[in-house]
């Protein structure tokens, strides 16, 4: 009876050891999984290194694809945390394609609460120098989702341009240089339809009253501006260079625009335009052709355009480049001013061993 007793107290001893050890045990494991999971929610995940960084997540795209996408950014600090929080906050149901900047600090619930609410980063977007349509859609293509040759189907399809009042020659035109805000995601045909949209604003019915005071269309407008453009980078020259071309047109004469015959031989390394430049035969030749070019031989901008559109009044019909190699040019009423004007620039340019 005495071995009963003590057996059973033992064990009761033992039991009353027991208990407390697993509360601690309990507690412990409770206090760690509460860190971690805290850590997994809160704690920073995106080391940018104040790096600017984007993911870009395409359309279409899977939950791995997209989860890819952010690691390879090489900005996450614990990729398997971050694929555990995508979990619970069922992204791998949410995923939506676009550009996202990710941002130093930012915990994976932050990141993950960006990404399946789609909330984009808007992509600004800017062209200039433009001379060719392949040129544009490579130049729109470098900013958003559609590829170039989606950009440029659109661009070369005259049924297209016919809905948005354009065709091949001149829809260069349709893009008025400036800074667009739009979503990476934006589809080609978006794209464009955004640009008449903004085109249609730029002209104003001040613009467009002024350019029927001169006699010219919207796309006349345009067209002229592109030589008024390639001809002089002076904004303070450009409006008196508009009008030597408005009194060329108005007098029925040649335009004589050097910059044309470049566009229509398609060398734009050319620096001197010789005799057998303006032998070659085409539209885009004002040397052979009267009036203006089928459309702009560049993408004119803005101070080009109102150059054409508020032109200095004057009586000059001839400019040649000044021989100083400023930029600006040297104007004249007569072809004997003009020709005295040329010797002194050609006598530069032999000078320099400018040939071509």
């Amino acid at each position: 009876m005495a071995k009963k007793v003590t057996t059973s107290k033992r064990k009761k001893k033992e039991k009353s050891k027991v208990i407390p050890a697993l509360s601690v045990l309990f507690v412990f494991l409770f206090v760690s999984f509460s860190y971690y999971a805290y850590q997994i929610v809160y704690t920073m995940n995106v080391d940018t290194k104040d790096q600017e960084t984007y993911v870009y997540i395409p359309t279409g795209a899977t939950y791995e694809q997209a989860m890819d996408s952010i690691e390879a950014s090489g900005v996450i600090i614990d990729p398997l945390s971050l694929r555990f929080m995508a979990k619970l906050m069922d992204y791998p149901e949410l995923v939506k394609p676009g550009k996202y900047k990710l941002e130093n600090g930012w915990g994976n619930r932050q990141l993950i609460g960006v990404l399946r609410a789609g909330q984009q980063t808007p992509v600004k977007l800017t062209f200039n120098n433009v001379r060719l349509r392949s040129q544009l859609a490579e130049k729109l293509a470098a900013e958003v989702e559609p590829s170039k040759e989606e950009i440029d189907a659109l661009l070369s399809d005259p049924q297209y341009l016919e809905t948005l009042d354009f065709d091949t020659t001149n829809v260069v035109s349709m893009f008025i240089p400036n800074t667009y805000e739009v979503y990476w995601t934006i589809t080609a045909e978006e794209l464009l339809q955004r640009m008449k949209t903004e085109y249609d604003k730029f002209w104003s019915q001040e613009r467009l009253d002024k350019a029927e005071a001169l006699g010219l269309t919207q796309r006349e407008v345009s067209t002229l501006a592109s030589i008024v453009q390639a001809e002089t980078i002076k904004n303070d020259e450009k409006p008196r260079v508009a009008g030597v071309y408005l009194n060329r047109l108005e007098k029925g004469m040649l335009l004589q625009a050097d910059p044309t015959v470049v566009f229509a031989v398609g060398d734009f390394t050319i620096r001197r335009v010789l005799n057998v430049h303006l032998r070659h035969d085409s539209p885009y030749n004002t040397y052979m052709y009267k009036g203006l070019p089928p459309g702009p031989i560049n993408m004119p901008n803005i101070s080009s355009i109102d150059a054409v559109l508020n032109p200095e009044s004057h009586d000059y019909i001839y400019f040649c480049a000044k021989e100083d190699f400023s930029g600006y040019h040297s104007f004249a009423k007569t072809m004997s001013e003009h020709l005295a004007n040329a010797r002194r620039y050609q006598q530069a340019l032999n000078q320099r061993n400018i040939l071509k």
